[in-house]
């Protein structure tokens, strides 16, 4: 039996009708706590997922574990996260947006302060791997509430800003708990990663007004198959999950094995650490990029953003240190101005069940990293960084002729809108 919708949960009552309830909107106090409230949460998520990321070589000297073993401490959670996401935008569509948030949030990082004290290998992993399947309720639902609640016409810088709160958690993830790490043991660094997450989450409670324009649906198991079907064979969606396995499936790939390159290069271990703080760009690039594309549209920015991945590609093939490291640069700025438009885009066409929506795009998001990221190490082992060039190549060059494809459709009506 479904759980019941709690009549006291405010993201559960039904909500006015949408021509008497305003949406959140650029330059008002709502818009404000928002976007802040997005962007911590999205620091939240990426940082305590990749932080584990550089102890890799502290975690095969303490536990006495291959390098393929301990980097199960990034893919278990990462494969939990990306099944979790279908599972937690069909409870969001149910239980409501903020509440399916704030529980990722909070309970993920006590579990990442639980894994400071795990006393030993295995039972680090089965909590790193929980800890993937709770931050799964984030991202869909944190999709669909702007797709719900911010108008329209200011929903792109909504959305870029919670993806910029994304790119910061990545870097300071990796470079954050890399720093710790040379100073403190590897549970100090998991410890105060997870009282970083637990910060944010308290932040994000207290800025996140409730749903407004949420209605509950009831967790009927043939509703929910019928409206991932629906999306499914909705053409300008299908193409838009397209796009995520060729943009995070490139992005990943690209740095999965740019140390390779920078090594190749003669680079220092530490320039290769210090590689991740290119994130920054993307932090300006998705709030920027995603603010413009309010005013001038989605489709023409989506097309100028691949376009300057595919210019960060030809750059990093020059044989040189920083060729490769402006080459990066660019590839960043450009990845993450694209992955805000589309990411925006995905709650423009769906118009129900937003979170199975956002959801979709994002397993199909992380199918690409795992899938893409895979063929990049084949390619790199068989034509060394021209090969992985060459890959990332054509999944831009699909990505381009999505964005065609894309600007030819006609917008899809909102309801109240």
């Amino acid at each position: 039996m479904s759980p019941p919708v709690a009549a006291t949960d405010l993201d559960a009552i039904p909500a006015r009708p949408a021509a008497e309830t305003p949406f959140i909107e650029q330059g008002s106090v709502e818009f404000r706590l928002t976007t802040i409230a997005l962007f911590c949460a999205g620091l939240a998520t990426f940082t305590l997922l990749y932080c584990a990321q550089p102890l890799l070589p502290v975690f095969s000297r303490e536990f006495g574990i291959s390098a393929a073993n301990a980097s199960l401490s990034i893919s278990l959670p990462s494969i939990a996260l990306a099944f979790g996401t279908l599972i937690s935008s069909s409870l969001s569509e149910a239980w409501g947006r903020k509440p399916l948030m704030l529980a990722a949030v909070f309970s993920s990082a006590a579990l990442t302060l639980a894994s400071a004290f795990a006393p030993n290998w295995e039972s680090f992993l089965v909590l790193r791997t929980l800890q993937g399947l709770a931050l799964s309720g984030l991202p869909a639902a944190a999709m669909a509430y702007l797709a719900e609640e911010v108008h329209p016409r200011s929903i792109g810088l909504a959305m870029g800003t919670y993806i910029s709160g994304n790119a910061l958690g990545g870097m300071a993830g990796r470079v954050g708990s890399g720093m710790l790490s040379d100073v403190l043991s590897w549970h100090a660094s998991m410890g105060l990663m997870g009282a970083i997450g637990l910060v944010s989450a308290l932040v994000f409670w207290r800025s996140l007004r409730p749903s407004r324009h949420f209605r509950p649906r009831p967790l009927n198991m043939r509703v929910l198959g019928q409206g991932f079907m629906t999306h499914l064979r909705e053409p300008g969606l299908l193409v838009l999950f397209l796009e995520g396995i060729a943009l995070m499936g490139s992005f990943v790939t690209i740095y999965n094995y740019i140390g390779y390159r920078l090594i190749s290069l003669e680079a220092s271990p530490v320039m290769v650490g210090l590689v991740y703080t290119t994130y920054l760009i993307g932090i300006a690039s998705s709030t920027v990029i995603g603010s413009l594309s309010d005013r001038l549209g989605r489709p023409r920015l989506f097309w100028i953003m691949v376009s300057v991945i595919i210019a960060g590609l030809l750059v990093s093939l020059h044989h040189s240190l920083p060729g490769a490291v402006l080459g990066l640069a660019i590839i960043t700025f450009g990845f993450f101005g694209a992955h805000s438009i589309a990411s925006a885009w995905v709650g423009r066409r769906a118009i129900r069940a937003k979170g199975q929506a956002s959801s979709l795009y994002l397993f199909c998001c992380y199918a690409g990293s795992s899938v893409v990221g895979s063929a990049g190490g084949w390619m790199l082992a068989a034509w060394d960084w021209e090969g992985v060039v060459a890959l990332v190549g054509g999944c831009m060059l699909v990505a381009l002729a999505g964005g065609l494809w894309l600007s030819k459709l006609k917008p899809v009506a909102q309801p109240g809108m």
